[in-house]
């Protein structure tokens, strides 16, 4: 190989389509003959096939490739020519080519399991369906803020190591901090409710922790939580930046991702309506009388509408649905009561087509400060953990309101996901924590 060898992506390549090019990257899989060798090389980029010939290389080289296995690096030049045959319908006839790095034979195959693909991640990051995903998240994830900037939002950080919980306290992680006992944070938003005070419109995007019981589909110990608070927001203002915010990120999957999309096998079509109809709002006691009315499906009220309750939901909408006004006492304490029905609090869930559910939850915040000691001591909460928080209602407080959505969750269902562990490279579960 050249020294000053200039090197293009393999898309890159693809999109010349003809004509000499330099490439490099890992072999993807390699097929050996007696006078030939076919390799399909990857990078981050795209595939191609490139086919090696015996003629072109001494016969110690040649002797040499036969070391060669999946996941090998290399370097090469060639030219590329259109071959509808080939995976992505060009290949590359090798005029010189140098391994950069025999790989050891590779331990993913085709038989493996579930667990052996989590235990081996840090490999399988390098197969075309978690690149995919990878690249749909970082699309995703740029939306978010692209979204919030537009709108005039500052981002704003918090503390991940706190005094005390925000959601609920058997699902803090606690740490030993110096001599004293404190917390992994589950939320930004008691933080982002004082910033609130002085930027009036924030928004984050940080890892949230929660120690779950729960070995499902859609639950991790740490995610990544997008988070806004806004000052002088009601819940229908704060239900319309949701649907806007979610419209803007799958309209850039769909514009930005078509390919990866493409190797996950993906409906689009699945994912239009999201973009073009506007998301149903209904509130709890309407999803009862749906519930019962339709599926025969009776459940007391200040129940929770469970995950197959969801489901039947789910069944009559094809675009994600807000339900307003659950029950107070299932609520988190800054959930404040609604004036008409002081049983329901001002809050809202956001629920995902195709089986995903809750992909969001937000609320009006309490500005009572005597009601929010008074919960925080219904829940068992040290009123002296959450003095900075109450200090906010003492000194100008106003109405304001905010919203969390988890980002694995929305990526799960963007992409079609089976496994909320897929839409993230490292998943933290309550049984894993490598690699």
């Amino acid at each position: 190989m050249k020294e000053k060898t200039k090197f293009i992506s393999i898309q890159e390549a693809l999109d010349k389509g003809k004509g000499v090019v330099a490439i490099r990257g890992w072999a993807y899989r390699e097929t050996k003959m007696k006078d030939k060798m076919f390799i399909v090389l990857r990078d981050s980029s795209n595939i191609i096939q490139c086919v090696i010939k015996k003629e072109i290389v001494s016969e110690q080289e040649w002797n040499d490739l036969q070391k060669l296995l999946m996941e090998s690096s290399l370097e090469l030049e060639g030219s590329v020519r259109e071959d509808k045959r080939s995976p992505t319908g060009h290949e590359v006839d090798v005029s010189s080519i140098e391994v950069i790095g025999y790989a050891e034979p590779f331990p993913i195959t085709k038989e493996i399991n579930e667990d052996l693909l989590l235990d081996r991640r840090h490999l399988w990051l390098r197969s075309r369906k978690m690149t995919a995903i990878m690249k749909i998240r970082s699309t995703v994830f740029g939306a978010y803020h692209e979204y919030f900037r537009n709108k005039g939002f500052y981002e704003f950080q918090s503390p991940l190591i706190i005094p005390g919980g925000a959601e609920e306290g058997p699902t803090l992680f606690e740490v030993k901090y110096g001599d004293k006992k404190a917390y992994l944070a589950q939320t930004w938003q008691l933080y982002a409710e004082s910033a609130m005070f002085a930027l009036e419109k924030i928004y984050t995007m940080a890892p949230s922790f929660r120690a779950e019981k729960s070995k499902t589909s859609r639950h991790l110990t740490e995610y990544w939580h997008a988070e806004m608070e806004v000052a002088w927001a009601d819940l229908n203002e704060i239900m319309d930046y949701a649907e806007e915010l979610v419209k803007h990120i799958v309209k850039r999957v769909l514009e930005k991702n078509k390919e990866e999309l493409n190797i996950l096998e993906r409906d689009t079509k699945k994912l239009e309506p999201t973009i073009k109809k506007r998301f149903p709002r209904i509130t709890y006691d309407e999803a009862l009388k749906t519930l019962k009315d339709k599926f025969k499906i009776p459940i007391k009220w200040g129940d929770d509408i469970k995950t197959l309750e969801e489901d039947k939901l789910m069944e009559l909408n094809e675009t994600p649905l807000f339900v307003t006004h659950y029950p107070k006492d299932l609520m988190a304490f800054y959930k404040p009561r609604d004036k008409k029905n002081p049983k329901a609090a001002v809050c809202f869930d956001l629920l995902a087509p195709e089986g995903n559910h809750e992909i969001m939850g937000g609320s009006e915040r309490d500005t009572d400060i005597k009601e929010l000691i008074k919960t925080l001591k219904s829940k068992g909460e040290k009123i002296e953990d959450y003095q900075y928080y109450l200090d906010t209602r003492k000194y100008g407080s106003i109405p304001h309101a905010g919203f969390g959505m988890g980002t694995d969750r929305l990526i799960k269902w963007i992409c079609g996901l089976d496994n909320i562990k897929d839409a993230i490279a490292f998943p933290r579960t309550p049984g894993r924590c490598t690699p």
